[in-house]
């Protein structure tokens, strides 16, 4: 995997988070993905190569879970991130089961991020695009 190369999908726009998290991505030429409805992710993850999905359980068109059930239904070995105001036992129950790759409280520690991408990059990809 080329550096250029990684894609990056992002769900919700209803607080700062996409110009939040340019400053990890920009600087490693990561292409950020951005959508609000989970057609609008179908399609994107149809048309491209998608490396990672940061999924924000906000947003107002549909829940988080629900939005990685739709991923997982066509892309199951997606690795996913979400975002949560509160992580409650019955969402990491949910996440566990949809084999989510990390739950993060929001608002969301952006050092912390870049930790879990870098984990999760190497681990999947053995790529250490995200490491500080």
């Amino acid at each position: 995997m080329t550096i250029d190369g990684v894609k990056v999908l992002l769900n919700g726009f209803d607080w700062a988070w996409p110009q939040a998290v340019r400053q990890i991505f920009e600087s490693r030429h990561v292409e950020l993905l951005m959508v609000k409805r989970p057609n609008e992710a179908l399609d994107v993850l149809q048309q491209r190569r998608i490396h990672t999905a940061i999924v924000d359980m906000g947003c107002q068109s549909l829940s988080g879970i629900s939005m990685i059930k739709i991923i997982r239904s066509s892309f199951p070995t997606l690795p996913c991130i979400l975002l949560a105001d509160e992580a409650e036992d019955k969402l990491l129950s949910a996440a566990l089961e949809l084999d989510v790759f990390s739950v993060m409280n929001k608002p969301v520690d952006i050092a912390l991020l870049q930790s879990q991408l870098h984990r999760l990059f190497v681990k999947r990809y053995n790529n250490y695009l995200f490491n500080s």
